[in-house]
């Protein structure tokens, strides 16, 4: 009697968005993370679940960005708008030490940071409890092979779809044209959204989203840069 061989299993790794590449941290940025993360920094690990709202110990309104990087992006919304809470993604510790400094020295009390991957923090947020999110200038994986890395996915769409209450915004914003007309197909494909600016068209930049080193760096190449602003329907 011939015994049945069992294949191994096969385990898929999940498809990320980012390699992480950690750069040096600066003196200043090391004091950061020991001195400032307890205060403004979120610990996670996968399988935790989150409430935005009690993240900050109030019930004002709760914006998500991904991926803030060193941009300024998340600073600058946060002091012109001190009646909304910001929560920041980012996977790279110089940047997140970078933003502990700037919340020190601006003074700043409605921002909270993770350093995780955001597609797992996503999953652990409830249901309509954002306000709104924000993409910018994420990583483009500009060769066609990569292009299954970025993060602009269908699966990433109905997620935000279920992030954001009715009547809140997704806003991306790219500098490689041909993601921007990734982003553009598959955030008009998603019936949970509509387009601000109108059918298939691109949103002229909103005085309220600061030009980020990305956007300047863009221009300098010669790039375009394209913003898509959609409202959860």
């Amino acid at each position: 009697m011939e015994k049945d061989e069992k294949q191994p299993r096969k385990h898929h790794r999940p498809v990320r968005s980012f390699v992480l590449r950690e750069g040096r941290l600066t003196p200043g940025q090391e004091r950061a993370f020991r001195e400032l993360w307890p205060a403004w920094g979120i610990e996670f690990s996968a399988g935790d679940k989150l409430d935005p709202q009690g993240l900050f110990g109030n019930d004002k309104p709760v914006w998500l960005e991904i991926f803030f990087n060193d941009t300024a992006t998340t600073e600058i919304y946060t002091q012109n708008n001190p009646d909304i809470n910001y929560l920041g993604i980012e996977v790279h510790g110089p940047g997140v030490g970078h933003l502990l400094l700037r919340i020190e020295e601006l003074g700043l009390t409605n921002l909270r940071l993770m350093k995780h991957d955001a597609v797992e923090v996503l999953k652990a947020l409830p249901d309509a409890s954002l306000d709104g999110v924000m993409l910018f200038f994420p990583d483009p994986w500009h060769k066609k092979r990569h292009h299954k890395r970025r993060i602009l996915q269908a699966a990433f769409v109905e997620e935000a779809a279920r992030l954001i209450r009715r009547g809140g915004l997704f806003h991306a914003a790219t500098d490689w044209e041909d993601y921007a007309e990734q982003m553009m197909q598959v955030l008009s494909h998603s019936e949970a959204f509509e387009n601000t600016a109108g059918e298939g068209e691109y949103s002229p930049r909103p005085e309220s989203r600061p030009l980020t080193k990305f956007e300047q760096r863009g221009h300098r190449l010669g790039h375009g840069v394209w913003d898509l602003v959609f409202r959860r329907r």
